[in-house]
């Protein structure tokens, strides 16, 4: 997929690119797999502010995907579709029941290629099989953390994991972080790279882009009152207080951990910091 560049006819244009939509098949999504979705500008049900400089932006409809396919689908792609709510294709799929599905879109997907779900699916592109029938070193995506519960991991544009070894009942996968985590063998996943690899390479250019993607501007602490954050205040100086950084509700952000779910560290067999520290 190429980079699509603008001529420098307004400010806004210059140094601006967008994705390549010629991959898209189709611009009308197949209804019976479409909800409304609606806007709650980062509020909660209370109504207060839990996600920052989040507003507006364009009406969206969302796409069900299927993150579980059952076990023994033939599926063929019948289109390449646009999603608003993620960065990856999806592609509209028809199993041989006759009941239609959207899934990820992987590199290798096109209109007409078939492939299946199962552990008797052969080891090829977009087949989704268990790890334990995956060869090792394979390139994998759309990973179950829990069996049965439905792909979760590694499901971003562009994004692959590769397995690394088998031992015992789990499964050694690096992350696309550079973490290495452990799954049950019964988890799922496929094979491939995700599409729409070039995503993290688009520029957006105006904050009008921005503002219609639902996002709405962020203002630096340093440049704000010392009531609003704790980086404010001052007589103008370009080094604020020498304090060491901190959110606006005086919470550390350099070099203090932030990770909860200390229940899973026991799955994490080498974390992404390891190769920072060898250097």
């Amino acid at each position: 997929m190429a980079i699509k560049a603008y001529n420098p006819t307004t400010p806004g244009r210059r140094g601006m690119t967008s994705e390549d939509y010629s991959q898209i098949t189709t611009r009308k999504p197949l209804k019976s797999l479409v909800k409304s979705k609606k806007q709650n500008a980062g509020r909660n049900n209370t109504g207060r502010i839990t996600v920052r400089h989040r507003g507006g932006g364009v009406k969206r409809h969302y796409r069900l995907l299927n993150h579980n396919l059952a076990d023994g689908l033939k599926l063929t792609v019948e289109a390449i579709e646009y999603d608003p709510n993620r960065s990856a294709r999806i592609a509209r799929v028809k199993d041989q029941h006759g009941l239609y599905h959207y899934v990820i879109a992987d590199t290798s997907m096109t209109v007409g290629k078939t492939f299946a779900s199962g552990a008797a699916a052969v080891v090829e592109a977009s087949n989704r099989l268990p790890l334990s029938k995956i060869p090792v070193g394979s390139q994998i995506y759309a990973i179950e953390i829990n069996p049965g519960k439905g792909s979760q991991m590694v499901r971003a544009a562009g994004t692959k994991a590769q397995l690394m070894a088998k031992e015992g009942d789990y499964a050694q996968v690096r992350m696309p972080s550079g973490e290495v985590r452990r799954f049950r063998v019964e988890a799922t996943a496929a094979l491939g790279i995700v599409g729409n690899v070039q995503h993290q390479n688009i520029k957006t250019g105006s904050a009008g882009r921005n503002r219609r993607k639902g996002i709405r501007p962020t203002v630096r602490g340093v440049v704000m009152n010392a009531a609003d954050h704790p980086h404010g205040g001052g007589d103008g100086g370009r080094h604020g207080t020498g304090k060491a950084p901190r959110t606006p509700w005086g919470q550390l952000t350099l070099g203090y951990r932030t990770r909860r779910r200390k229940s899973t560290d026991r799955l994490i067999a080498r974390t992404r910091h390891d190769a920072k520290r060898k250097r």
